[in-house]
């Protein structure tokens, strides 16, 4: 049976993917949703076996597609009931590509569609395409992956950047707050303050080092921290405690000022290192040059003694070699000190180049990556392998900026670049976006730095280059992103949920709570954040569930029912589950998933009260039950009575039908004797008496004719055979053939679905002669008459159809009495009304039905399920 051809239109237009299958699994309609989900069009769709048009994909062997919608279609129409499928893997043919097959997921239902006696004339599939929420769930899989991979990635970029701290040769320590409070001290700086590093971190720099008191050092701290301007101090000596005494120890440092977000300074970060040999070294040979000073005066008084006591030496020979002996011993003493002091400041000088070594082997193995870049050109000094890294493929060393990275020439990086070298003010920035160029292809793509941008003085005081040190955050900053909008979906997806999704830390305070929280306890769950659980839920709610955070705090994953009084008039019933976070071994909190089962509770009360109720009203049926068991044999003794008076009237109708009939012709006969004989005085009572009584006459012989043949099909037994529906549609047909002609009515026939039928041949004669004479005697005489006769297939079983384009009638109005006996819904032609009487007690009793659809002026159609043989 096909879908009515008026509903079409309005089911195409379907906002769901719907589509309307017969119940041998054809499909008759398909909603354009379904064919825009499906890539298919509705011509090449209609009419196919459902598996055949969507057939398993072979490389999704395991979705089992097809077997599961069989399933589901198997159980609607076995019980007649809906059924709503999980979600399934379902793929589609790939139009363009013959062979291939679109991925797709969907939410099915299967919906019976009956008829008004409960028969399944199609079921209704409806499925919701769900595979863009399935991949977004795959891809949301993907990017918490990649996440954990990036964060894992900046741990060992912490871990790496905590660990050249902590074994960089150079003093390296980070004074937060304005009372310079330590909270990084590597272990260089300790051994420099010969502090153990845990009596440092946390404790004020003045606290922790007194001796620095009046040393001006905290002067110089205000100075770059309230200024925002670093400081560079060149062997400055300063008075330690060390190891029980006082010692002067000399430094050169840079104070750089640290800045938060906002822009704010916090703290000042110290690099120092200890100069104090280099210091000493310098100290003793200008000592020693001092010295020489005062000897070379010396000699110059010795020779204007000598010159003076030249006379005396000539006079005292003796004199004079002893003299001379003395001023040799004098000489020697003096190269040797000369000697001494050169190897000294050749020591120092080694010293000083065995520090620079050291400083550039810090640069060059850190893992931030450190330039240099020289003069007014900013032209690359020194490049480490991290920075030459960031730009693979690049030539830099010796190149200047803009030629190294001619892309930035536009971009803020650049012109802090040349600030920086202009006024010496250091510059910060966190996660900058810079679009760079790909090595390979040329294309811009977008990367994000930390960078510190700072001035180099030369030995003069004056600005000569720039040093840079930068680390790449773009994994980070993406998995920021990624993470918060994670989060942000998070958030969605909790507070969409009706279940109360909460977390409370040790102390047994609220950390998160989702949007279901607003209607239970009237605050806005931002609110409930750092509060008490017990100042929420109250005491006597508190005091049913204080045992289980107790077990979820030790570890244990608790679920429990309860009933919780939470306030006056609000009391609920919860099914809950505290899931405890453990982090390292440690409980950190737990988890809340709190479900209001207060409905299935009062449900489940309701119902025991009503199985007490049933109880007593099964015992009151049992009674009752004796009783009519009693009035149903009283009931089959009065029905079988009532057949024995139905076989009576049956062939009561059939003997007084047999018995008028002769009479009528009787009377038929002797009107006409009377009318030849008799002569009317007034020729137009003539006209409008015998009229009269001759239809009188024909419709009591049509009357007794319909009463006879009904009395014969009621009583007629005549077992089933094989018939050949177009011979025996001819055979109606030529009984028929002044009527056809009459009406000139266009007859046309389609049983190619099944050519022939097994039943009792006098009936279905009569089922088609009352059925066709029917659409002869009430066709429309304004337009030619058009009949078609065609057997269709439903569930299995054939169908006789008969429509026509004659006057119609209001079937909707009318369907009550459509079958009784003597009734009709048009006053012309005449007629008895015994006719769809007849075709419907035959059809029943044959176990089948009869279906009518009709509009005045629109013709009738009529659908006789034959039943069995």
């Amino acid at each position: 049976m096909s879908a009515p051809a008026a509903l079409l239109p309005l089911f195409n237009v379907l906002p769901d993917a719907c589509m309307l299958l017969t119940p041998d699994l054809r499909i008759v309609a398909a909603s354009d949703a379904y064919l825009a989900a499906t890539l298919t069009q509705r011509g090449r769709l209609i009419g196919q076996y459902l598996f055949d048009a969507f057939p398993d994909n072979p490389q999704a062997p395991d979705a089992r597609a097809t077997h599961n919608l069989r399933a589901s279609l198997t159980q609607v129409l076995a019980t007649g009931q809906p059924h709503e499928m999980a979600r399934q893997h379902y793929d589609v043919p790939d139009p363009d590509r013959p062979g291939y097959f679109v991925e797709r997921h969907w939410l099915p239902r299967n919906i019976p569609v009956l008829d008004e006696q409960g028969q399944i004339t199609h079921v209704l599939h409806v499925a919701q395409d769900v595979t863009a929420q399935v991949n977004d769930a795959v891809q949301l899989r993907d990017s918490e992956a990649r996440e954990q991979s990036a964060l894992a990635s900046a741990e060992v970029q912490r871990q790496l950047l905590h660990d050249v701290l902590h074994q960089a040769p150079v003093a390296i320590a980070y004074l937060e707050g304005p009372d310079y409070r330590i909270t990084l001290a590597n272990p260089t700086v300790c051994e420099i303050w010969a502090r153990p590093q845990p009596q440092l971190i946390g404790v004020p720099l003045l606290q922790a080092l007194p001796e620095l008191q009046g040393q001006g050092i905290k002067e110089l701290l205000d100075g770059v921290l309230y200024t925002s301007n670093p400081y560079t101090g060149t062997e400055l000596p300063v008075q330690l405690l060390r190891y029980g005494k006082v010692d002067t120890i000399y430094f050169n440092f840079v104070y750089q000022p640290q800045r938060n977000r906002a822009g704010q300074t916090t703290g000042v970060l110290v690099v120092a290192t200890d100069v104090t040999e280099q210091v000493r070294a310098r100290q003793r040979v200008e000592a020693q040059e001092r010295q020489t000073g005062a000897l070379n005066e010396e000699l110059a008084a010795m020779n204007e003694e000598l010159a003076a006591a030249n006379e005396e030496i000539r006079a005292n020979n003796d004199e004079l070699v002893l003299t001379q002996l003395d001023l040799q011993r004098l000489n020697q003493e003096l190269e040797s000190r000369v000697v001494r002091r050169t190897r000294d400041l050749h020591r120092a000088q080694q010293e000083a180049e065995r520090q620079r070594q050291r400083l550039e082997q810090l640069f060059m193995q850190a893992p931030a990556a450190i330039c240099i870049l020289n003069g007014p050109e900013l032209v690359f000094e020194l490049v480490n392998p991290s920075y030459q890294q960031l730009f693979h493929g690049r030539e830099m060393l010796g190149k200047p900026l803009l030629e190294a990275l001619p892309e930035i020439a536009d971009h803020n990086v650049y012109h802090t670049f040349r600030r920086v070298y202009e006024t010496g003010i250091t510059h910060k920035e966190q996660a900058m976006l810079i679009p760079l160029k790909r090595p390979e292809d040329g294309v811009l793509e977008d990367r994000y730095f930390n960078y510190v941008q700072q001035a180099r003085y030369n030995e003069q005081g004056v600005i000569d280059g720039v040093l840079a040190f930068a680390f790449e955050v773009t994994e980070q900053v993406i998995a920021r992103k990624a993470s918060a909008a994670t989060a942000y979906q998070l958030r969605l997806l909790t507070d969409a949920l009706p279940v109360l999704i909460g977390y409370l830390d040790r102390e047994r305070r609220y950390q998160f709570a989702n949007e279901a929280y607003r209607a239970w306890f009237n605050q806005a769950p931002a609110a409930l954040l750092g509060q008490p659980v017990r100042e929420i839920v109250g005491e006597k709610a508190y005091a049913a569930t204080q045992g289980y955070m107790e077990r979820a705090l030790r570890g244990e994953r608790v679920d429990f029912e309860a009933t919780m009084p939470y306030r006056e008039g609000f009391v609920k019933y919860i099914r809950t589950s505290y899931v405890p976070d453990v982090q390292n071994g440690q409980v950190l909190g737990f988890y809340t998933l709190v479900n209001d089962i207060t409905e299935q509770v009062q449900a489940r009360e309701q119902v025991q009260r009503l199985n007490q109720e049933l109880a007593a009203i099964n015992e009151e049926l049992a009674a009752i039950n004796e009783e009519l068991q009693a009035s149903n044999e009283e009931l089959i003794d009065a029905n079988q009575q009532l057949r024995i008076t139905n076989a009576d009237l049956d062939n009561f109708v059939y003997a007084a039908s047999h018995d008028l009939k002769q009479p009528v012709n009787n009377l038929g006969g002797l009107f006409e004797e009377v009318r030849r004989s008799v002569v009317f005085v007034e020729k137009a009572e003539e006209q409008m008496l015998v009229p009269l009584i001759e239809g009188t006459l024909r419709q009591l012989s049509t009357t007794i004719d319909d009463l006879a043949a009904l009395g014969q099909a009621q009583q007629a037994t005549s077992p089933p055979e094989p018939i050949v529906l177009e011979e025996l549609t001819h055979e109606v047909l030529t009984v028929l053939e002044p009527q056809v002609r009459a009406v000139q009515a266009h007859i046309t026939t389609d049983f190619s679905v099944q050519p022939t039928l097994t039943y009792a041949r006098v009936h279905l004669r009569t089922i088609l002669l009352n059925l066709v004479g029917n659409a002869l005697k009430y066709a429309d005489p304004t337009q030619p008459s058009r009949i078609h006769i065609a057997v269709r297939l439903t569930a299995g079983q054939p169908v006789l159809v008969v429509r026509d384009n004659g006057l119609g009638f209001d079937a909707d109005r009318h369907r009550a009495d459509l079958f009784q006996l003597f009734r009709r819904f048009h006053t012309t032609p005449a007629g008895t009304g015994v006719g769809l009487y007849l075709v419907n007690r035959i059809v029943q009793a044959h176990g089948g039905r009869i279906e009518v659809e009709s509009r005045e002026g629109e013709g009738a159609l009529f659908r006789v399920t034959l039943g069995r043989a």
